[in-house]
């Protein structure tokens, strides 16, 4: 049951016919895991605090840099130096005191990913780098966790979800790309809050069931036209993480060129 301060700091949401408070009873139950606190990361994380979910984990090894201060909106200049997954804790206790942080200091690596995304009903790929996102996605594919994907280059975002069963990463992009110079591209700092809230959305409607969620299909975003188009793709049987013969176990990545 919701009490009285939960039903007005979520007023908003228990207006809504489809979420009402069965559904944010839901969220309130629900738990994600954030892997990156960063540029996708941090408007995730802000949003779906402010949604009331339940338990909320953070998975990042960095600090915070002066050159992360226009694109990763949780972070002050005062935090400059300091974990990045410990000033996420500490901006999202401050939002809303009710939702359970858990951080994890380290790197999302092949090592210990089982054990990160266990613990977690769904997963928000926020990470920086291919080798982590083929990863991630592995990771959920194995395990049958539903998980959110976005990437950034440049004026240009795409982001796709999947379910168990439906199309993933792999069947898309069969490997890491080899091209080392799309590692030293720059991007546009407010692309990065389309992309994340349209992951917090996918998290929220997984749980309330609301809609209809981004699966077998990838978002692509181009902010310097504003232009979105969405495309339907199809599971690939030959897909090497999802396909008939594809490994049962995480395989190391590389995108050494």
């Amino acid at each position: 049951m919701l009490n009285q301060e939960e039903k007005a700091r979520y007023s908003r949401h228990l207006m809504l016919d489809d979420v009402g408070e069965e559904g944010q009873e839901k969220i309130k139950n629900a738990s994600v895991l954030i892997i990156g606190c960063g540029a996708l990361g941090t408007p995730n994380a802000l949003y779906l605090a402010g949604a009331g979910i339940g338990k909320i984990g953070l998975v990042d090894d960095d600090v915070v840099d002066v050159s992360n201060l226009h694109r990763q909106v949780m972070y002050r200049t005062s935090d400059i130096g300091i974990s990045k997954a410990l000033s996420a804790k500490n901006a999202i206790l401050s939002l809303n005191p009710n939702v359970e942080v858990e951080i994890y200091q380290t790197r999302f690596e092949l090592e210990n990913a089982f054990d990160l995304i266990g613990g977690y009903d769904f997963v928000i790929d926020a990470s920086d780098n291919f080798v982590t996102k083929f990863l991630v996605n592995q990771a959920c594919v194995l395990s049958n966790k539903p998980y959110a994907h976005a990437g950034i280059v440049r004026y240009m975002g795409q982001a796709m979800t999947y379910y168990p069963d439906s199309a993933c990463l792999g069947c898309l992009f069969p490997s890491p790309p080899k091209d080392a110079s799309l590692y030293k591209m720059g991007l546009f700092g407010s692309i990065t809050g389309i992309l994340g809230s349209i992951q917090a959305c996918e998290a929220l409607k997984f749980f309330t069931g609301v809609g209809i969620p981004l699966i077998n299909a990838l978002l692509n975003v181009e902010i310097s036209s504003m232009t979105f188009r969405k495309l339907k793709i199809a599971k690939n049987p030959e897909c090497p993480v999802c396909g008939k013969n594809a490994s049962k176990v995480l395989t190391a990545l590389s995108c050494n060129s």
